[in-house]
């Protein structure tokens, strides 16, 4: 019984200090965003500095700089429009690979998230050219798209093990009961893989949120999303850490929001199906 307990206090105090790691570089640019430039940049850093808001004064354009707002609402839009796409068409895919499985359905799985191992740079000049010749260059319509198209197979894959734990039973009642396939994924099998469900939207939002490459290249003015315009701080005359930290802060408080948000879904969603 002793060494049980002092077996559990253990893993519970390497879970902390676990925890405290990853939270540390979270806390440490949360303050460095409060500290003026020239304390900042002080070395070793000045823990104990004087607080103030100009970096986010900064960043929501108060000296004169650009408004953040445009590429917060690009951001918004792309990274919420994609993953209620990947989502519609996630569903009855994963519904058909689990439920209804065809046949070789774990080649098609496979298929699916082999498509993930191609560099995306690999891709890059393809679809710049693309979007040069259809006039989609600055477009946050085409980022939707490529978000969409990016995140469908890890999201198809990860539905099909959420919806493999769905009783079969269930469903069959629904059909003897007249329900046909929209109303069995909408009010029988959507609900009871909720948690999932949860789990694979955030997933592919916090994907599509932090995306850089394709929004960096494909977009200039009207489609820049938050990831873009934050590197707009680092210019030619140095970097200010301070904005750039101010800056980081924002552009991952709806990440972080979500998380919180969604965290009950989404323990229960990675979680679903590991105990039997």
């Amino acid at each position: 019984m002793l060494r049980t307990r002092t077996r559990g206090a253990g893993l519970t105090l390497a879970a902390w200090l676990a925890g405290l790691l990853f939270f540390l570089p979270i806390a440490w640019m949360a303050l460095t965003s409060f500290h003026s430039e020239q304390d900042a940049a002080t070395n070793p850093p000045s823990v104990a500095a004087s607080l103030t808001l100009d970096g986010y004064r900064e960043f929501f354009g108060s000296g004169g700089g650009a408004s953040p707002w445009p590429s917060l609402i690009n951001s918004f839009v792309a990274s919420t429009a994609s993953t209620l796409l990947v989502l519609l068409l996630a569903l009855p895919a994963a519904y058909a690979l689990s439920i209804r499985p065809v046949k070789k359905w774990t080649d098609v799985l496979f298929f699916f998230l082999s498509t993930k191992m191609l560099p995306v740079v690999a891709g890059l000049l393809p679809i710049y050219l693309f979007a040069k010749n259809t006039d989609f260059l600055d477009n946050i319509w085409l980022l939707v798209i490529l978000y969409t198209s990016m995140n469908l197979p890890i999201a198809v894959w990860m539905m099909q093990s959420f919806l493999s734990e769905v009783p079969v039973a269930i469903i069959e009642a629904a059909q003897i009961d007249g329900a046909r396939l929209p109303t069995i994924l909408t009010r029988v099998v959507a609900p009871i893989a909720l948690p999932g469900i949860a789990a694979t939207s955030l997933i592919c939002f916090i994907f599509s949120w932090n995306e850089l490459l394709f929004a960096r290249v494909l977009t200039g003015v009207v489609a820049q999303t938050a990831p873009v315009f934050l590197t707009g701080f680092i210019t030619s005359q140095g970097l200010f850490l301070a904005k750039v930290c101010a800056a980081s802060l924002i552009i991952s408080l709806p990440v972080l929001a979500a998380g919180f948000a969604a965290q009950d879904k989404l323990v229960q969603g990675l979680s679903l199906g590991a105990v039997k």
